[in-house]
């Protein structure tokens, strides 16, 4: 979940969130904060061309949401600079159930802090949200399985230099 959005000032820094955690393997992105449909139209544009499933919508009520969530069973882990070291935490966090990855943009409800089961940090000083996200999640999950992306219209065939692209068009 991206909390706190901001259409003027956080477009780019919401796109890129939500690309990294599909790189990672998510299933699901929220984005809550001011209403933008640019990060979910470039979310599911990417997904599509690049595969995956990955299902994304806006969410008007993130508190609610999360405090549901986490009444369901869900559990929080919220990125923030006041957390714990991520290293010494996430091999701590389980893989197993639902689990929502918090990413704050603006400053976030106190009530964030009570309700998450993990405040992680990636250091204890101002950072990139995006880097503190790639950083946790590959760090607590490794990463993703190649084959989740192989229902895309195109494939990167990894390569020691310059880009290779096949595309599965329709023939």
């Amino acid at each position: 979940m991206r909390l706190g959005h901001r259409v003027e000032r956080d477009k780019r820094i919401t796109s890129h969130l939500g690309l990294t955690a599909r790189a990672f393997g998510a299933d699901e992105i929220l984005l809550s904060g001011e209403e933008d449909e640019t990060p979910l139209e470039t979310w599911r544009s990417v997904s599509k061309r690049f595969g995956g499933s990955l299902e994304c919508g806006y969410e008007p009520k993130p508190m609610r949401w999360l405090r549901s969530f986490s009444k369901d069973g869900g559990k929080i882990i919220h990125l923030t600079m006041y957390g714990e070291p991520w290293r010494k935490k996430s091999e701590k966090i389980p893989f197993e159930g639902r689990v929502a990855v918090v990413v704050g943009g603006t400053k976030v409800p106190g009530e964030l802090f009570g309700i998450s089961d993990y405040n992680i940090a990636v250091g204890n000083q101002p950072h990139s949200e995006v880097a503190a996200l790639a950083v946790f999640l590959d760090t607590w999950l490794g990463e993703a399985d190649p084959g989740r992306f192989s229902d895309g219209e195109v494939e990167v065939i990894p390569s020691e230099s310059g880009k290779n692209i096949v595309s599965k068009g329709k023939e």
